[in-house]
């Protein structure tokens, strides 16, 4: 009977990226959303799993801008270049399809293998840990996703700065569905709507009391404005290396090490932007790699010296081995200044 029902995730294997989504149908096309405004097949060179690839784009279980549904679907909405964009995709028989509405939904489409990893290089990783070794021969399907876009990583990860993630995750819900616009097609309409997360200007135009209201202070708050005001200039860096990218971010204050790190993952699919500056990550790298859960960031980084090139893979892959120390003193705990 053990193996008759999927492993549930646990709290680590959710921080590494892992997003529960329906299996496909064995057999047959999916019947399609009714008239998409445009759609590409692509076929993937390897296993390619959904939940772990897209996982780290979902900013909590109610997420207005991502959905996965029980069809095997994974649906999620962008402000791209173009303009919002509902991007719905699904994995049968070794092949992908993608269809997409809405302005954006030519730039999602033509950026559709890129989203799903095809410039990502998981061979050139090689394991130097049995715990690193066994998490890559579970999650065969793991590449990196690379969204080509900055801000819709960059105002989530401001808003978990110094907070718990379920206090993030509501201040993203709240915002993105009062300021926000519903998404283009099917995903934008009947009793869960999803949405487009607002236009910099839009950002720019929240009322101070909106910001309380959705428990986001003054300091984090201030940081969103003034990213938004460069919102150009920080979306070119998607152009340039992570590096290069990471340094323009943090020339915005209130934007550090970890902010920049944990954009650059997901805009640009950085295999080498290990997270430094979180709470949690180095006892759990410690843990995992050296017996020692109270690591510093400096051990981490020694630890993953191995890796050198690949350590932001290397930290994933522990995470979703859930091989993670017991909890010795309760959680951080929430403070809604919304209600002060």
């Amino acid at each position: 009977m053990a193996g008759r029902f999927p492993q549930r995730p646990t709290r680590t294997t959710v921080r590494g990226g892992h997003t529960a989504v329906p299996a496909a149908a064995a057999a047959g096309i999916p019947r399609q959303a009714a008239a998409p405004a445009r759609v590409r097949r692509w076929v993937p060179d390897g296993p390619l799993d959904l939940g772990l690839i897209l996982g780290p784009l979902r900013r909590g279980p109610a997420d207005p801008t991502f959905r996965a549904t029980a069809d095997g679907s994974v649906w999620r909405t962008s402000r791209t270049p173009g303009g919002p964009g509902t991007l719905r995709v699904r994995v049968y028989g070794g092949e992908v399809l993608g269809e997409a509405w809405g302005p954006g939904a030519e730039w999602l489409l033509e950026r559709l293998p890129k989203l799903l990893g095809a410039a990502d290089e998981p061979a050139a990783f090689v394991p130097r840990h049995r715990v690193v070794a066994v998490a890559r021969h579970r999650r065969p399907g793991l590449r990196l996703t690379r969204t080509g876009l900055v801000l819709e990583s960059l105002i989530p990860s401001v808003l978990e700065q110094k907070v718990t993630t379920d206090e993030a995750y509501r201040a993203w819900r709240l915002l993105v569905r009062r300021f926000g616009e519903p998404a283009p097609g099917p995903a934008g309409a009947g009793e869960r709507p999803m949405w487009v997360m607002p236009a910099p200007r839009a950002w720019a135009l929240i009322p101070s009391w909106e910001w309380h209201r959705a428990g986001v202070d003054d300091k984090r708050a201030s940081t969103i404005l003034r990213a938004v005001r460069v919102a150009a200039r920080l979306e070119q860096g998607v152009g340039m290396p992570a590096a290069e990218a990471r340094a323009r971010l943090e020339v915005v204050p209130g934007i550090g090490p970890w902010t920049s790190a944990e954009v650059v993952q997901r805009s640009h699919g950085a295999a080498d932007a290990v997270t430094v500056g979180d709470l949690h990550l180095p006892g759990i790298v410690g843990w995992a790699l050296a017996g020692d859960r109270d690591a510093d960031d400096a051990e981490m980084l020694r630890l993953l010296e191995p890796y050198a090139g690949q350590r932001h893979r290397a930290a994933r892959l522990i995470l979703l081995s859930g091989h993670v120390p017991a909890r010795r003193k309760p959680k951080m705990p929430r403070v809604d200044i919304g209600l002060l």
